[in-house]
């Protein structure tokens, strides 16, 4: 069994290093841990140029030409134009881009010293959706998707003198893209999360992964892999407050399994323990905070450390609602969680893609559990060539970007795609057995939201909640659907009776400050919305295999396919709070409602 575990994780090494293709074209995958390193923030005011008719690709805009003779001009110029702050979207910063989805060209200009035997790495935490980085005239490669890291090394490239990066940004959407040209939350365009330049020793350590063993509760079995010219180093991993230290050595390819056993005090909810972790190679040191725990399902229920857990969720997307703009920082993420936590949640579900690492990070720290999603949504063209993988590879950057982060759950490998598109199953099921391969330690999901109803009874047939830990299902009941029958007499048909029922999402819209009958939808009152919670709880008793809910959602939040003119303007209103943070009848609803499970379930 312990080699078995050994010949997993260096196959999972291989995978991950060869993730993106050795094209130079491509980006390279990014090292994690990004703030344990040293870096130098790119961070701040960027020249930008608007190209709603992509004529800069044709001008060549990141050659930089400049008049040299009397006859010459240029029909461009990053000078003069206006500036935009990275990170940060680009379409709440200048009016005439509030919906603009189409091509911004980003420069910046930096001098770096790089001393002797060092490596320089130019690192995005995000940008969204397409994006050409070239660095002083020369293209460095191409990467695609909004939400998860890539990187490029410039050791050889810089100059001396001044660099210049130019960066081209398209959000348009795709079809071909994931997610696709559809999807209900605001396109947020531009570098919408922090760059860095990042410098390293020759040989660095490029990636780790210290996570207890599926089903273990006190033994790690992980690995650290070293990139370099001196591949072969020693390796000593240590947890100064258990007093351990665990030494090992790289092979030939710069690979070193770890692994050893402790007493640790395992992370939750109510008490979420993280250690400082040092790791050590011959020419390179890094820090990380870690926690263990064990995430595993037992019949119908959802176990944390053993022992039964009902996940309190709330919804969340990566939105600043005081502002209408993209989250980015820290401090935007301590609004939003410290909100979650308020209304008494044990768990987050990122919606709908892999958010910013400080909204990770920060729930870890306060004892949320967290469910990390691919964009993977709705009317994704599975069958289209390159589709599955574009998948492929964004499963592969979530899980190496926060394989560490014990507070990380549940992966969820898509939302609301239909059964009858064209090679759904077939791709979906692929795509968790390779979610499985890479990370056996947590628990997958997708969720499906074609369930029947009808005579008061909902049909989750689908078979592909076969290929899952747990059965994901969106409804609403209340809103988009009228009851048929008393909710608490609700009856449910499961595919599989054997899995935990997660509802991961339900709920329906009001106005904050708008009040009417709680029976007319039509109303978008507080009292109506108020009213769809009360019947929904009374539907959480019917249903036997319950093991959590998740409204939706915590914010009010903008969507252009929000349309009503009174009681909409371009926000969907299905928020438990206002978009400036205001608490609707519904929050008190679902708050009181959380606090009655603590009596009834037992959280470690």
């Amino acid at each position: 069994m312990k080699n078995q575990h050994i010949l997993r994780f260096y196959i999972f090494l291989q995978i991950i290093v060869s993730s993106l293709d050795c094209n130079s074209s491509f980006a390279q995958s990014a090292m994690i841990n990004v703030s344990a390193r040293k870096t130098l923030s790119l961070n701040g005011k960027w020249n930008a140029i608007i190209d709603p008719i992509a004529k800069g690709d044709w001008l060549k805009v990141w050659e930089e030409k400049k008049p040299v003779k009397k006859s010459d001009f240029v029909e461009y110029s990053f000078e003069g134009g206006p500036e935009l702050n990275v990170p940060g979207d680009f379409n709440t910063q200048l009016p005439e881009l509030v919906y603009y989805e189409g091509t911004v060209w980003y420069k910046k200009t930096f001098k770096y010293n790089l001393e002797k035997n060092k490596r320089l790495f130019l690192h995005f935490g995000a940008v969204n959706y397409m994006a050409d980085v070239y660095l002083n005239g020369k293209l460095l490669g191409t990467h695609e998707g909004g939400f998860t890291p890539f990187q490029f090394e410039i050791t050889n490239l810089i100059s001396e003198s001044e660099n210049t990066i130019v960066v081209r940004v398209n959000n348009q959407r795709r079809k071909d893209g994931l997610p696709g040209e559809g999807y209900d939350w605001f396109n947020y365009g531009g570098i919408t999360r922090d760059v860095n330049l990042i410098e390293t020793p020759e040989s660095f350590i490029e990636d780790y992964s210290i996570q207890l063993k599926k089903d273990s509760f006190d033994e790690v079995v992980g690995w650290v892999k070293i990139d370099g010219a001196i591949a072969s180093q020693k390796i000593k991993v240590s947890i100064p407050e258990l007093k351990l230290n665990v030494n090992t050595k790289t092979d030939e390819k710069g690979l070193a399994m770890i692994q050893f056993k402790s007493k640790f005090k395992l992370w939750s909810p109510n008490n979420p323990k993280l250690y400082l972790v040092l790791i050590q190679s011959d020419s390179d040191a890094i820090k990380d905070e870690i926690g263990f725990r064990n995430i595993a399902t037992r019949g119908t229920e959802i176990l944390l450390n053993g022992s039964p857990v009902f996940l309190k969720g709330i919804n969340i997307h990566e939105e600043m609602p005081t502002r209408a703009a993209k989250a980015y920082s820290e401090e935007d993420a301590k609004v939003v969680l410290n909100w979650a936590k308020e209304l008494g949640c044990n768990m987050v579900r990122l919606a709908h893609y892999p958010h910013n690492e400080h909204m990770v990070q920060l729930a870890e720290k306060m004892g949320l559990m967290i469910w990390e999603e691919l964009p993977i949504y709705q009317h994704i063209q599975f069958s289209a060539q390159g589709v599955e993988q574009k998948m492929d590879l964004m499963l592969k950057e979530m899980i190496k970007r926060d394989k560490n982060r014990c507070g990380i759950m549940i992966w969820s490998l898509s939302n609301e795609t239909y059964y009858f598109t064209e090679n759904r199953d077939n791709a979906l099921i692929k795509l968790e057995k390779q979610c499985k391969f890479l990370d056996p330690t947590r628990l997958t999901t997708a969720v499906i939201s074609t369930q029947g109803y009808s005579n008061n009874m909902f049909d989750l047939s689908d078979p592909l909640y076969n290929n899952f830990d747990i059965m994901s299902v969106n409804e609403y009941v209340g809103w988009y659907i009228p009851w048929q029958g008393p909710p608490s007499e609700t009856k449910w048909k499961l595919v599989n009776n054997t899995k935990p029922v997660f509802i991961s999402e339900f709920g329906g819209e009001a106005l904050y400050g708008n009040h009417g009958p709680k029976d007319v939808a039509s109303n978008w009152s507080e009292e109506y919305q108020e009213q769809i919670y009360k019947d929904q709880i009374q539907l959480f008793k019917s249903n036997p295999n319950l093991a959590g809910v998740c409204p939706w959602i915590l914010c009010d939040f903008r969507s252009l396919s929000r349309l009503h003119p009174v009681y909409q303007k371009g926000w969907n209103r299905k928020g438990l709070l206002s978009e400036k943070g205001e608490k609707k009848k519904a929050w008190y609803i679902m708050k009181e409602y959380y606090e009655s499970i603590k009596t009834t379930r037992n959280e470690k």
